[in-house]
């Protein structure tokens, strides 16, 4: 559900909005953090057939940085997110393989 529709249903319904249910929408964080979404997809992925997703590409790193006018003093902010972002990507990839593997296991035993 979008913010959009949230906030369309409680006006339909009556209901009093919560903010701390109502989903967020980009407008909600600060232009920095768009940036930081933005270059981290920019990054290419390194995926292996056996291993999954291993992590981004950080060959153009620097070109991304320039590109995005990150300063100096974000970057120490900037690479805590892409580690944050890359730790959940990381997991929901081993997460898959994990299922796929046992679901091949129940087929074949």
């Amino acid at each position: 559900m979008t913010k959009a529709q949230y906030l369309e249903m409680c006006e339909q319904t009556g209901e009093e909005i919560d903010w701390d249910r109502c989903p967020e929408d980009w407008e909600d964080f600060p232009p920095f953090i768009v940036d930081y979404f933005n270059l981290y997809h920019s990054l290419g992925d390194r995926i292996y057939p056996d291993v999954g997703y291993v992590g981004k590409d950080f060959t153009n790193f620097e070109f991304f940085i320039e590109q995005y006018g990150i300063e100096d003093h974000q970057k120490d902010l900037l690479i805590e997110f892409i580690l944050w972002m890359e730790s959940r990507r990381i997991q929901e990839s081993q997460r898959k393989i994990k299922e796929a593997m046992d679901k091949v296991k129940r087929k074949s035993g």
